[in-house]
């Protein structure tokens, strides 16, 4: 058989750097690897010596898409440090603040990189020709989640308004009315995105996944609770490090992970949704049995459909936070320094993200460790592609790329937060 070597070198709609590598002998998959080739960023080394005070703003550099997860999980970390527990309005707050970001990072993925996938165009420029009102309501979607972002952080990216032990400024009951009105447009046009999303064609590819995610708190998860599994964890964020494991592999410049002793694991919305469907609020159950869902989803390509239920559930739950709050005695709770070691698992709109930090007496950080949800699933997208291309090798090229590229947007990845594109080979021996 010829030799035949296919290479995309721009995907769009991939967040960071990256080649896919796929080498086929026949009708055999031989290889199937994501390679990362951007540098590193450093964010865990440049953090040491920096003051306790500076890393929540720093972190929330990592990511303009979910700085919030970044920013709250080291807030966690240091609270857990320094033995400083919040009061119920501070809490409450938190969970709205992340209602926005799931709502902004859901949104743009859902419509602006995934959309594009299931109705057949190369990105959402194309497919905003076609489907203007579709773009335009994601546009207006996001844009509530944004206001959220805004009225809590003090931007709409890259927050500023947030720090160890509370908020610089929390706000009035007053300054919440406005946003409850237009949270509330934005839940009624999410509920038709759910109908409009759960008609799309879903490949039937499935796998058994250890799905990974923050539970067992009383609660849907945003930013508290034990690390669970479907086979078996149950640990806190104190034992991460104990029963995950990150690794080295040749062809990437990105860490994995693994769990110990069990290999890939899977993290993001269909863990999320699978090991906590019940918590739902009543509308996003709902809206997740019409759109066909089961109590457990464990079919990467309707993750989709999880995220636009999980938007449903971010409005839901906003808007409880709006009508029960009365703004707290003080912003924040006051830091008697300490020496010790924090640590702290929040779930991103794409996955558990886990911190760890030490801390001198001073204040000053001694180590820090940042495991973002993408370096967790590489092992798992790299074992979907081995999983489901074997299926799609009579595929012409061009069907063969769409959908191994597919398969990797079907977990959001965020390879570096910074760039759009992933060179894809093909080699055929």
């Amino acid at each position: 058989m010829t030799r035949k070597t296919i290479k995309v070198d721009v995907l769009a709609r991939v967040e960071g750097e990256g080649g896919l590598r796929l080498v086929i002998d026949g009708n055999t998959l031989r290889e199937a690897e994501l390679k990362i080739f951007e540098p590193p960023r450093f964010f865990e080394a440049f953090l040491r010596g920096r003051n306790y005070t500076e890393v929540p703003d720093i972190t929330a550099r990592i990511c303009g898409i979910c700085p919030v997860a970044y920013q709250m999980s080291a807030v966690h970390a240091m609270e857990d440090a320094l033995g400083i527990t919040v009061s119920h309005p501070i809490r409450e707050l938190r969970r709205l603040l992340y209602c926005g970001e799931w709502v902004e990072s859901h949104v743009l993925h859902m419509y602006m990189l995934h959309a594009p996938d299931f109705l057949g165009y190369e990105g959402a420029v194309e497919m905003a020709k076609d489907y203007p009102d579709i773009v335009q309501t994601g546009l207006r979607i996001k844009k509530a989640g944004n206001a959220i972002l805004k009225l809590l952080g003090g931007r709409e990216i890259h927050p500023i308004n947030v720090r160890v032990g509370g908020f610089y400024r929390v706000p009035t009951k007053r300054e919440l009315a406005p946003l409850r009105e237009e949270l509330q447009r934005a839940l009624e046009m999410s509920l038709n995105a759910v109908r409009l999303i759960a008609g799309f064609e879903f490949p039937d590819c499935t796998r058994d996944y250890e799905m990974v995610s923050l539970g067992k708190a009383g609660e849907y998860p945003f930013n508290a609770g034990r690390v669970v599994s479907s086979k078996g964890v149950d640990i806190t964020p104190q034992e991460y490090d104990a029963h995950f494991e990150e690794y080295h592999v040749e062809h990437s410049n990105a860490l994995h992970s693994r769990r110990v002793g069990a290999g890939s694991y899977l993290t993001g919305p269909i863990a999320r949704y699978s090991l906590n469907s019940a918590l739902l609020s009543p509308l996003a159950k709902q809206a997740a049995r019409e759109a066909g869902l089961e109590a457990t989803c464990n079919n990467p390509f309707r993750s989709i459909v999880v995220r636009a239920v999980e938007v449903i559930f971010a409005f839901e739950e906003a808007l409880r936070v709006i009508d029960a709050y009365e703004p707290p005695d003080r912003p924040f709770e006051d830091v008697a320094l300490r020496a010790g070691t924090g640590y702290a698992c929040t779930e991103a709109p794409r996955g558990m993200l886990y911190h760890r930090y030490s801390i001198a007496e001073d204040g000053a950080i001694l180590d820090a460790k940042i495991v973002p949800p993408t370096s967790q699933n590489l092992p798992s997208i790299e074992d979907d592609l081995r999983t489901f291309a074997p299926a799609w090798l009579q595929q012409d090229t061009n069907r063969l790329r769409h959908l191994c590229e597919q398969t990797i947007r079907n977990h959001d990845p965020c390879i570096s937060c910074s760039v759009h594109f992933l060179k894809l080979d093909i080699v055929r021996v």
